[in-house]
């Protein structure tokens, strides 16, 4: 039997995951607002749109030949060293932003960003679950504190590209990003020994894979793409203010209900609780397809930010022990590369076939890949 985890252990374990969280949340909106203003703003960073697309996605392309060189990194440095590194970094990103222009220079600040966000993101997961005790809500509370950057800096930035031009609000938030190193040098420094050095060769996917791949392929790419396409007719203002908001609004709703998605975890079980919401998730897709935009997207929206703190207390709970580390950088891997197809599927499905199919065929997969998540774990 494990020894009882005293009220110091708890609070310690809330104390680590709580700092995680405000370093990545210090750096993330140096990634988030290009999202925003790289594609509307392209001349003004020396790029065409279709350059700028490719820099948005190859953050996501370096974390997945990435990961296990930093899930390595990371168990022999610790949290402290690999989150001060990686904050540094960030703001060394988000400089750049600022002062450098072409495709050829804003490319290797994109791929160094991709490393930084899969330490700072491994490292707030590890230690949201390092104690089995309370894991989903501390997963919970977690994503909630990592919302609060992007959801201050998209509509600032949003106003101000307008009123003063997209790069010096880059200079900002290089500031910003450094801020995090008070809570980076907070975390500690221990190392997580049982991380395997060698390089592992691939893995067969297994549910828990398979439901990542597809909650980043529908939630962050179909969903994402086609709320832009179906709805841009249909929503007045001017574009750099209306994407702010919706995204924004995205990452408000991970602060209001990711903590309620945690204590909801806590008490009923993370996994039935994943079970459940995804297959409601998969409801509101075919309701999105099929013409309720509006209405399906709120939906969507708050049914994401409820099962964000879900997946890794699962991940921790099947892998205990030092497999957790790979395990957790496992799945993130996996939804990168559903969050990398999604974009790219939509853009080639939406302008020929039905969206009622596309997100009717999106709905069955997700329900039938949360379906599988419920079977045990061999």
């Amino acid at each position: 039997m494990h020894a009882p985890i005293t009220d110091a252990q708890a609070r310690m374990a809330d104390r680590d995951s709580r700092h995680a969280a405000i370093a990545l949340a210090a750096a993330l909106p140096t990634d988030v607002v290009l999202y925003l203003l790289l594609p509307m703003y392209g001349p003004a960073f020396g790029i065409t749109l279709a350059e700028a697309g490719v820099l948005l996605a190859a953050n996501r392309l370096v974390r997945i030949v990435g990961y296990g060189w930093v899930a390595r990194f990371y168990a022999r440095r610790g949290d402290r060293a690999t989150c001060t590194l990686a904050v540094a970094a960030a703001a060394l990103c988000a400089l750049g932003n600022a002062v450098v222009e072409g495709f050829w220079a804003l490319l290797p600040l994109r791929l160094l960003w991709g490393l930084c966000f899969a330490a700072l993101n491994l490292s707030t997961q590890v230690l949201a679950t390092a104690m089995p005790l309370g894991a989903a809500a501390r997963s919970g509370r977690s994503r909630a504190f990592i919302a609060v950057g992007p959801m201050v800096a998209l509509p600032l930035a949003a106003v101000a590209s307008e009123a003063a031009g997209p790069r010096w609000i880059f200079l900002l938030l290089a500031g910003v990003a450094l801020a995090g190193l008070l809570a980076a040098r907070r975390l500690p420094d221990a190392q997580h020994p049982g991380m395997d050095a060698r390089r592992q060769g691939p893995r067969r996917p297994n549910a828990l894979d398979t439901w990542s791949f597809l909650e980043g392929f529908a939630l962050d790419g179909l969903f994402i793409i086609g709320l832009s396409v179906l709805g841009r007719d249909l929503l007045p203002g001017g574009a750099a203010v209306v994407a702010g908001v919706l995204l924004a609004l995205r990452y408000g709703a991970e602060i209001a209900l990711s903590p309620l998605g945690g204590r909801m975890a806590d008490r009923w079980g993370a996994e039935r609780l994943l079970v459940g919401l995804s297959l409601v998730t998969a409801v509101a897709l075919l309701g999105f397809g099929t013409g309720w935009l509006w209405s399906c997207a709120a939906a969507i929206v708050v049914l994401r930010a409820l099962q964000l703190p879900l997946l890794a207390p699962i991940v921790a709970h099947r892998h205990p022990g030092p497999d957790r580390v790979r395990a957790l950088a496992a799945r993130s891997v996996w939804r990168d590369i559903g969050a990398g197809l999604g974009p790219m599927a939509a853009g080639v499905l939406l302008p020929t076939v039905p969206a009622a199919w596309i997100y009717g065929a999106a709905a069955l997969m997700l329900a039938l890949a949360a379906v599988a998540c419920a079977r045990p774990a061999r």
